[in-house]
């Protein structure tokens, strides 16, 4: 198999030589079954004979030695390599050396389980307080969304209570909690801000409901000030809508797979976790009808199918999907084959904002949704109807539309430039 990949004898010769060699090769052998491409195979196995020396110095003589000398060699390798990266780049870097490894891992080592993509939500102080996402799921009737968002919260803070040394959980106190509130301010927007404040709420208060706490500090932590309709929409207009398909190469599996997804975001306002769950059964062609389910607000939805929104779908259906017994509907070009997630459904519409110059705050899938509400609220249909149509709970969700008449606004900020 490593003669498929690589050119020169010594090459192989010293890939053979290593002590974990035949974890390697069948390493390499999952990667061809799975459709990697040659460059990807070749660019992951010089970091896995980096990986062996570095665990034979250590003494590791067996394979379910190696699991325990990973992030050791990461992080060696890290600052050996990236010793000025900013930790977003350093992170990113440490992630690209640890998944081969994980990957191979899981091939040879019994039970190994490895990388965080596999982290069961509700990780976060399960030693400590082992009932508090049972209560989330069972007593609050939270959704699985909801738990892992819970979860990052808390994983985030029970990093930050060993960082600074207090393992016992009764000794919280307001300062500690404003502490981590204050840390994360600086990388967080008020959104997320105002979100990890409530899970810091319910935390504790379930802390002090199971006595851990001796009082309750949930009336200390103080989220985020935020005014009701204070912010604009962040949609664009018509005319960037067109620019920003226009950006998309429809020649390539690639284009014709985002072409659709954009279409769908910007025809029906659909959420980019809407879009990453639709699957085959969603799309009903002798009916010409789209139907989105699980929408956030609880319900379903069903969509005339438009017929240009139809057609992309189909391009890509006939030559763009990977043959696949998943029935999610989009999938990364990229092997192995897996269902698009929600984020990087949000990430191909900010790529194309940003390559058709499109100039808005925080574009992503949400921009698209904007935009189709927007255009909605200037034609002048009911905010009941745009609601319902695009999935809000309230109509208050909908009025932040209603604040500016934004292509009137366009229109007097035009005059304003001829005249000038």
């Amino acid at each position: 198999m490593l003669e498929q990949y690589f050119v020169r004898p010594d090459t192989i010769d010293r890939i053979r030589a290593s002590w974990i060699a035949e974890p390697i090769e069948r390493y390499v052998a999952w990667l061809s079954e799975r459709g990697y491409r040659p460059r990807n195979v070749c660019s992951r196995v010089p970091i896995l004979l980096r990986f062996g020396v570095f665990t034979a110095g250590r003494g590791a003589n067996a394979w379910e030695d190696l699991p325990a000398f990973v992030e050791e060699f990461v992080q060696a390798w890290v600052r050996e390599r990236r010793p000025h990266a900013s930790p977003e780049r350093a992170r990113r870097f440490a992630s690209e050396l640890r998944n081969p490894i994980h990957q191979m891992l899981r091939l040879v080592v019994p039970g190994f389980v490895g990388t965080s993509r596999c982290r069961v939500p509700g990780a976060a102080f399960h030693d400590r307080v082992p009932g508090f996402f049972g209560y989330l799921r069972e007593e609050r009737g939270l959704r699985e969304e909801s738990v892992r968002l819970y979860d990052y919260h808390l994983s985030r803070f029970e990093q930050y209570l060993a960082t600074i040394g207090l393992g016992d959980l009764a000794a919280l106190s307001p300062a500690v909690l404003g502490g981590f509130v204050a840390e994360r301010s600086t990388q967080l927007g008020k959104n997320a801000l105002r979100d990890l404040c409530g899970t810091l709420r319910v935390f504790v208060r379930y802390l002090y409901r199971e006595q851990v706490l001796s009082r309750d500090l949930s009336s200390t932590i103080e989220s985020p000030q935020q005014y009701r309709l204070s912010d604009l929409p962040r949609s664009i207009g018509w005319d960037d809508v067109r620019r920003m398909l226009d950006a998309v190469d429809r020649r390539t599996a690639v284009g014709r797979r985002d072409y659709a997804i954009l279409l769908l975001l910007v025809t029906y306002g659909l959420r980019a976790r809407e879009v990453a769950s639709l699957t085959l059964e969603d799309l009903d062609w002798r009916a010409e009808r789209l139907r989105v389910p699980e929408r956030k607000a609880g319900h379903s939805t069903v969509f005339p199918l438009s017929p240009v929104a139809g057609a992309a779908v189909l391009d890509y259906l006939q030559d763009g999907r990977p043959e696949t017994a998943d029935r999610h509907l989009f999938f990364r070009v990229l092997a192995p084959p897996r269902p698009l997630t929600h984020a990087a459904v949000s990430s191909r519409a900010s790529y194309y904002l940003h390559k058709a110059g499109c100039e808005v705050a925080r574009p992503g899938s949400h921009t698209l949704r904007h935009a189709c509400v927007q255009r909605l609220v200037d034609a002048g249909f009911a905010w009941k109807a745009i609601g319902d149509y695009v999935g809000h709970r309230s109509a208050a969700s909908t009025a932040v539309y209603g604040k500016v008449a934004v292509e009137q606004l366009r229109e007097v900020a035009g005059i304003g430039e001829d005249v000038l």
